[in-house]
C-alpha cells in the first residue's frame, strides 16, 4: 500500500461525500487526527477498518490498496456528480452525466448548483426495516413546492416525481449509503447525504 496515493484517495472519497475529517471518523469509529494522519501520507489504515472505509466510500477494499480508481470505478463515480436540470415553463426534468447542452420550450438550460441543505430544510427519513420512508415538512402549493426528490448513490440514481399539494412520501431501497437531492420551485436544488449506522457485532 502506497500511504501517499491511499492518502490522496481517501481526500479526494471525503470531500465527493461531502464529509469533514471528523465526520468520517465517526462513521468508522477513530479519531479524527487519524483520519488527518493517512491524508497526509503519514500512515495508513489498518487493514481492520478497509472494508468499513469501502462501504463509507462505495468502493471496493482493492481500489483502496492500490490508491488509484481504475477506468470502472471512475465512470460509477460520476453518477454522483449527475447534472440537473429543470425547465421553469414546463417543470420538466433533464439529467446528464456530463457538460451537455440541454435547451426546452424553446430555452437553454443550465444546470443547477445543489447546495447543503440546512438541518432546518433536510428531509426526514425513517428506516422501515428493509426501506427509507422519506417525508418533508414542506410547503406543497402550486407556487411553492418540491417538484423532485432523487437518490444517488455510486451506481445509480432514482427520481421521484412530485406534484403541487400533494405530501412528500417516497420510499426507497435501504442502502447502506447515499444522497438525496430535491428540487424546490423556490429555494432551488439541496442535497443531504444519508448513511444507515453500521450494526456493530
Amino acid at each position: 500500500m502506497d500511504q501517499v496515493r491511499t492518502g490522496e484517495l481517501i481526500r479526494r472519497f471525503r470531500t465527493e461525500l461531502g464529509l469533514t475529517q471528523k465526520e468520517l471518523a465517526e462513521r468508522i469509529h477513530i479519531s479524527d487526527k487519524a483520519v488527518s494522519k493517512w491524508e497526509c501520507g503519514a500512515g495508513c489504515p489498518d487493514v481492520s477498518l478497509l472494508l468499513a472505509l469501502a462501504e463509507v466510500f462505495g468502493t471496493d477494499v482493492q481500489v483502496l490498496l492500490s490508491g488509484e480508481i481504475d477506468r470502472n470505478e471512475s465512470e460509477k463515480g460520476n453518477m454522483k456528480k449527475l447534472k440537473f436540470y429543470v425547465c421553469k415553463t414546463c417543470g420538466n426534468i433533464v439529467t446528464s452525466t456530463s457538460e451537455a447542452a440541454v435547451t426546452c420550450c424553446g430555452n437553454r438550460l443550465t444546470a443547477m448548483e445543489p447546495r447543503k441543505a440546512e438541518e432546518s430544510e433536510q428531509l426526514t427519513l425513517e428506516d422501515l426495516g428493509g426501506e427509507w420512508y422519506v417525508t418533508a415538512e414542506h410547503p406543497m402549493t402550486k407556487e411553492h413546492y418540491i417538484s423532485f426528490v432523487a437518490y444517488q448513490t455510486d451506481s445509480c440514481v432514482m427520481l421521484f416525481k412530485q406534484y403541487p399539494e400533494w405530501q412528500v412520501q417516497v420510499h426507497l431501497p435501504l442502502y447502506r449509503s447515499g444522497r438525496l437531492v430535491w428540487y424546490c420551485t423556490e429555494c432551488g436544488l439541496l442535497y443531504q447525504n444519508i448513511r444507515r449506522p453500521v450494526s456493530r457485532a
